[in-house]
């Protein structure tokens, strides 16, 4: 199996979540109830393709918990789950009630320490041996040295990022040394030796898309540039309505957890 992660955490919304950071416009007309559907949808479709997924309450005292891949960094190989020190202030505390979970499964525990920051949106993991980090409003150049300390078989590799968010919003690994990647908001330059698939411009947000093994690919239901693309290079697209999200600034990879098998 070509997984990069056979588990996941999930964090259901709380009905605090129309509360959540976002800079979308239609971030006040989210509708709480149908984003607690789409995520119980987006669970099912993991675990129907095979993947532990480890669900938890939500945190009604932090409206982003919800979008919980950013808490930590978390490695099968090393035993090793490094929390994230938030760059976004209002979401400091997130990572504390992650870090007994982690504790649970048996992970060793690191920290990133003050100046460091970094969230987990920013970490785009392959099984190359090389892990990218953006270095980004959210995670400075501090956190990325932290990491790569913790992680020391692999080679760490700071990818400046200014018009999204998160890296992850630009490019994600989609298994046998090939990206999908945003030209525009992400330099290919860092990328070189991997194999490019370009998401169209008008479509950037489908670019936040999860690699589920075996060709398949969970992608924003909406996309059909991009899903003819995908398909057209030998992948099978899985999607998932997740509008909701989407209006809270988040996609298909901030709404898991993963432990990833090559760190």
């Amino acid at each position: 199996m070509d997984r990069l992660f056979d588990t996941v955490i999930v964090r259901r919304p709380g009905e605090s979540y129309k509360s959540c950071v976002s800079t979308n416009p239609e971030h006040r007309s989210i509708d709480v109830n149908l984003a607690k559907k789409q995520h119980e949808e987006y669970v099912k479709i993991l675990k129907e393709n095979g993947i532990e997924v480890i669900e938890l309450k939500p945190l009604e005292n932090h409206p982003d918990s919800v979008f919980v891949q950013d808490t930590a960094i978390v490695g099968v190989n090393s035993n090793l789950a490094v929390l994230s020190r938030f760059g976004e202030p209002s979401r400091r505390g997130e990572e504390e009630s992650i870090k007994e979970v982690l504790k649970k499964e048996g992970f060793e525990i690191k920290h990133i320490e003050e100046p460091g920051t970094i969230e987990g949106g920013d970490v785009l993991v392959t099984d190359q041996g090389i892990v990218f980090v953006g270095l980004s409003q959210r995670t400075n150049a501090e956190g990325i040295k932290q990491l790569a300390r913790f992680f020391p078989k692999v080679k760490v590799i700071s990818v400046p990022i200014s018009k999204i968010f998160h890296l992850l919003s630009g490019v994600n690994y989609l298994g046998n040394k090939t990206v999908a990647i945003s030209p525009h908001v992400v330099d290919i330059e860092y990328f070189k030796g991997f194999k490019f698939i370009t998401i169209p411009e008008d479509e950037l947000y489908a670019n936040n898309m999860l690699y589920l093994g075996e060709r398949k690919v969970l992608l924003p239901a909406g996309y059909p540039k991009t899903e003819e693309k995908l398909r057209r290079e030998g992948f099978k697209p899985v999607l998932v309505n997740v509008s909701e999200f989407w209006k809270g600034d988040g996609g298909v990879t901030c709404l898991n957890l993963p432990f990833y098998k090559s760190l």
